[in-house]
């Protein structure tokens, strides 16, 4: 079964959204989603299982990303956060994966860019990123580092003349198997501080090596990255990160987005959900037609409506420069708790056709996993803001 954004229109609230959240938007924002709506169905929703069955990434998807222009919404284009937010969930709610894959390249690394490199930098740059003729990854997590990368970063930056040497591992780095420039976080051998690199994966000490077997997002090429005496330009050193505090400034608004995407994973797990109820005869009468399965598809859109009106929120907050990395924090582990909830019942509703991918929700089931877990943990999102309401951490 393929379940399609054109073939959910003669449902009703073919959209999900149940509360008309989108109304919010201006009429050019509103055309604008259903462009890339559109665009979604007939590219990627059509292409996702199978490239993620084989763990693979669709290199020819790269340049119709680009025409369809969606890097940068708020800062290059104009749009509002809530926009951004709402077309980050229609992305996941086609593909979990390319979702990732634009998270990483506009949110990560574009916003590394476009947050710490000074005027110069950015006029050098950012013109081949946002058209994605240079594809980017960003560099933050290691092997023995992950919650507490912060103050632990083990790989190491030395000044050097005019040039930066850098050494030292990375892991779980997606889109780095393939990708132009990584964004490299590493610490400053002479003031201890986190700093900032632009590195080009063409240099010299510079590998990248997939992490196989994973069992959720297979689509997007994760890597470990392996940096022996890597020599960087100084130019190359982003001007304004000096700080893991200059780091927090991308993280803040990208988990923004990770929160958009467990909003967008909970409308594609409806979307099957319903589907499938509705298409999906026992005992001689539609599933749709019982009961508990009215009850199982009224809590995954439950969940899907409260995190919507979370993020609807905190992306107007954002709009007025007013939100908090408290948050930012709550609202990753509400709407991934609320996510995860909801594509298990989704996956239950299937019954034996849950656990396959060719009828998607074993795709959105699974690919929740990742999105629980990264950009901070339930459990460190939790306690950011747990300290944000007792003035106690309880982190360490």
């Amino acid at each position: 079964m393929s379940t399609t954004a054109a073939d959910l229109n003669d449902l009703p609230y073919a959209d999900g959204d149940f509360y008309a959240f989108e109304q919010l938007l201006s009429d050019k924002e509103r055309d604008r989603l259903a462009e890339i709506r559109e665009f979604l169905a007939r590219e990627v929703r059509p292409i996702a299982v199978d490239f993620w069955n084989r763990g693979e990434f669709p290199m020819e998807l790269i340049p119709k990303l680009a025409d369809i222009d969606l890097v940068s919404p708020v800062r290059r284009q104009g749009h509002s956060n809530l926009f951004a937010g709402l077309l980050h969930a229609e992305v996941t709610r086609a593909d979990a994966s390319i979702a990732t894959f634009m998270g990483v390249h506009d949110g990560l690394f574009t916003g590394s860019i476009e947050a710490l490199a000074s005027e110069e930098q950015k006029d050098a740059w950012l013109p081949d990123i946002y058209s994605m003729k240079k594809i980017g990854a960003f560099g933050l997590t290691e092997p023995l580092g992950g919650s507490d990368v912060a103050g632990g970063t083990r790989t190491t930056a030395r000044r050097e003349g005019d040039s930066w040497i850098l050494n030292g591992e990375k892991r779980w780095i997606g889109n780095a198997t393939f990708s132009d420039w990584v964004v490299v976080y590493a610490r400053d051998l002479a003031d201890d501080k986190v700093k900032g690199f632009l590195v080009d994966t063409a240099l010299d000490g510079f590998s990248a090596s997939k992490i196989e077997n994973k069992i959720a997002l297979r689509t997007v090429q994760n890597a470990d990255i392996k940096l022996d005496n890597v020599v960087v330009p100084d130019f190359f050193k982003l001007a304004n990160a000096n700080s893991f505090r200059d780091v927090n400034k991308v993280l803040k608004v990208t988990r923004l987005g990770v929160a958009w995407q467990a909003v967008g994973q909970q409308l594609a797990a409806f979307d099957v959900a319903r589907r499938y109820a509705v298409e999906r005869h026992q005992f001689g009468r539609p599933l749709a037609s019982f009961q508990l399965v009215q009850s199982q598809l009224v809590q995954i859109l439950g969940n899907a409506v409260s995190s919507m009106g979370m993020m609807v929120r905190l992306s107007q907050l954002e709009d007025a420069g007013e939100a908090k990395d408290e948050q930012s924090a709550l609202a990753k582990a509400f709407t991934t708790a609320r996510m995860r909830e909801s594509v298990a019942i989704g996956r239950s509703l299937l019954g034996g056709n849950g656990i396959v991918t060719d009828f998607e929700m074993a795709k959105i089931f699974a690919d929740a996993e990742a999105i629980y877990s990264y950009e901070g943990t339930h459990e460190i999102n939790t306690l950011v803001t747990g300290r944000a309401i007792t003035g106690i951490s309880a982190i360490v």
